[in-house]
């Protein structure tokens, strides 16, 4: 491979929360065991090469002041866009700068609803919305999303269309590729979904920060490019934050094509005097969009779907009873455990501490609403994953 996805990175005390925090009060690691960061959605992997060259390059003039964003930083996202999602519909003015895809969805949310009013979303939902609508004052409506026969996670349209209709909701937030589930919603799939929140005068925040990490045989579709109404219903957000691991230095960006709905959005987040672009933040995006930042995807894509594959193929052989669908985007892994703990009489809570107590660190899934589950992140090189694996299967499985 050109680039490195193997190095085994030491981010402890170096300002990372997946490293430094355990996400449980009661419980710690045990001495004799390293610390395997699998719960925070950050990747483990060193940043491309092309990233830190972009930073250090703008470093060499010794002056960080008010800056305006040049047009290379709105060619690099509109060209990102037409190159890796087929979506040629973009302009400098749609486009829009967002301290984070969560400040963009909490100005959408302000912007195009009241305290009190309910919002739709489906379940299981990011931890993200959860806080950003309670903190809003809103209510949650949730749409349940349920596993087919063959345990593919699907929309239940019926149910968006009644919960939108007796709730009297004019807003949803729409998850696509979906998290935690990890599914890439095909194009049906979404003209449907449109559909039903066009026949309920609905208007769509479509949050799409995953959408560039999507295995092989599957294929990312913007939701504002599937109608015209969608692009016109639609309020879009990215980053390359997820891609390529650059949370810590805050950069998100809105598409909205709608001129009503894009002035409203921009009036929200210029009212608090902080949604105000990083300097470095930006050359790192314009490094990352780039045609090395390509090729760092597509191998960056492949080592994951390796690492998903493994995985759910040592659940399958070693934990019956725990039933996952291999993610066809993101690299979060969802597990549902409920019929391994009824068998076991153990419950969620011990069953994720006694990977905690043994260095791996997941993540407690019913925070995203859903009985018995837990979310790991599989963005690590492959060794450390090994060992999460074997560890979890001597000490955690039993």
């Amino acid at each position: 491979m050109e680039f490195d996805f193997t190095t085994i990175l030491d981010r402890h005390g170096r300002d990372s929360l997946a490293a430094d925090k355990i996400p449980f009060e009661d419980v710690s690691v045990e001495e004799g065991f390293s610390t395997i960061p699998m719960w925070v959605a950050d990747m483990s992997f060193p940043a491309g090469p092309f990233v830190v060259d972009a930073i250090r390059e703008r470093l060499e003039m010794p002056n960080f002041g008010y800056f305006a964003p040049p047009e290379e930083y709105y060619d690099a996202i509109i060209r990102w866009h037409r190159e890796r999602k087929g979506d040629s519909s973009l302009t400098k003015e749609s486009i829009g700068y967002e301290n984070g895809v969560l400040g963009g969805v909490r100005s959408a949310v302000c912007a195009f609803s009241a305290p009190g009013e309910s919002i739709l979303v489906h379940s299981p939902t990011y931890v993200g919305f959860t806080g950003t609508l309670n903190g809003l004052g809103r209510k949650m409506v949730f749409s349940e999303l349920k596993r087919d026969e063959a345990g593919i996670w699907r929309m239940d349209y019926e149910d968006m269309d009644r919960q939108l209709r007796e709730n009297h909701i004019h807003l949803a937030i729409f998850c696509s590729p979906h998290n935690p589930c990890g599914r890439v919603w095909e194009r049906w799939e979404i003209e449907k979904a449109m559909e039903v929140y066009a026949a309920n005068d609905c208007l769509v925040i479509s949050d799409e920060i995953w959408s560039d990490i999507i295995m092989p045989g599957y294929r990312h579709i913007p939701t504002q490019t599937v109608s015209e109404d969608a692009k016109n219903r639609t309020v879009a957000f990215y980053a390359p934050s997820k891609t390529f691991s650059l949370a810590g230095l805050v950069g998100s960006y809105h598409v909205i094509h709608n001129p009503i709905l894009r002035d409203r959005v921009r009036f929200e987040g210029a009212s608090t005097h902080y949604n105000d672009m990083n300097v470095l933040s930006m050359h790192a995006l314009i490094g990352a969009y780039s045609e090395a930042g390509e090729r760092w995807t597509d191998e960056m894509i492949s080592v994951i779907d390796g690492n998903l594959a493994y995985a759910c193929s040592f659940i399958g052989e070693n934990f019956p009873g725990v039933e996952v669908m291999r993610p066809q985007g993101t690299y979060m892994l969802f597990l549902d455990c409920a019929q391994w703990c009824a068998g076991h009489g153990v419950s969620i809570s011990e069953l994720q501490k006694r990977g905690v107590r043994k260095g791996v660190v997941w993540q407690n899934g019913e925070a995203f609403f859903r009985k018995d589950s837990i979310r790991m992140n599989l963005a690590l090189p492959f060794s450390l994953e090994c060992e999460a694996f074997e560890r979890l299967k001597r000490f955690a499985f039993v």
